[in-house]
């Protein structure tokens, strides 16, 4: 078996009039985060440190911001096309270990519910997907609140 392991890092200012999208799901918040698809900070992380692992380059190749077919879309799709890009070299998944950065909202309540949401999207158990949550002590674009940042690892296995 050979294994390999991907980093990926993804930040996203927060805007009043747009929603708020975590591990591919909606979190009430009274702001969301500005971007071309639906922003989704720790996805996108995720995707990042998949592409990485299998050297298939980052999810702006991919899945550039100034495509007419990205705008607005659903990193949900971003994911599932991340997993059949990995999956066309020969690899799936190990696991992933990902990190959000944000003051608010507070976002540990959310987290089983991002776990089977891509896990069922991954198609795989939650167990493999880790996601904490962690502030910056007010430090910084995130602990101003200006935005979310999101950290993930995978290890990607090919037999």
């Amino acid at each position: 078996m050979k294994i390999r392991t991907g980093f990926g890092y993804d930040v996203h200012q927060l805007v009043e009039g747009r929603d708020l999208w975590l591990g591919g799901i909606k979190i009430d918040y009274s702001r969301g985060l500005l971007g071309h698809s639906d922003a989704d900070v720790l996805i996108h992380a995720i995707c990042d440190a998949l592409l990485g692992a299998a050297n298939m380059r980052d999810i702006g190749f991919h899945f550039p911001d100034t495509a007419a077919e990205t705008d607005g879309m659903d990193s949900k799709v971003i994911l599932r096309e991340t997993i059949r890009l990995i999956g066309s070299k020969g690899y799936r998944l190990g696991n992933i270990d990902a990190t959000v950065c944000a003051e608010q909202p507070k976002l540990n309540p959310h987290i089983p519910a991002m776990q089977q949401c891509m896990a069922d999207v991954i198609g795989t158990d939650p167990d493999n997907i880790s996601i904490k949550a962690t502030t910056t002590e007010r430090l910084g674009f995130t602990g101003r609140q200006e935005g979310i940042a999101a950290y993930a690892t995978v290890l990607i296995e090919k037999e």
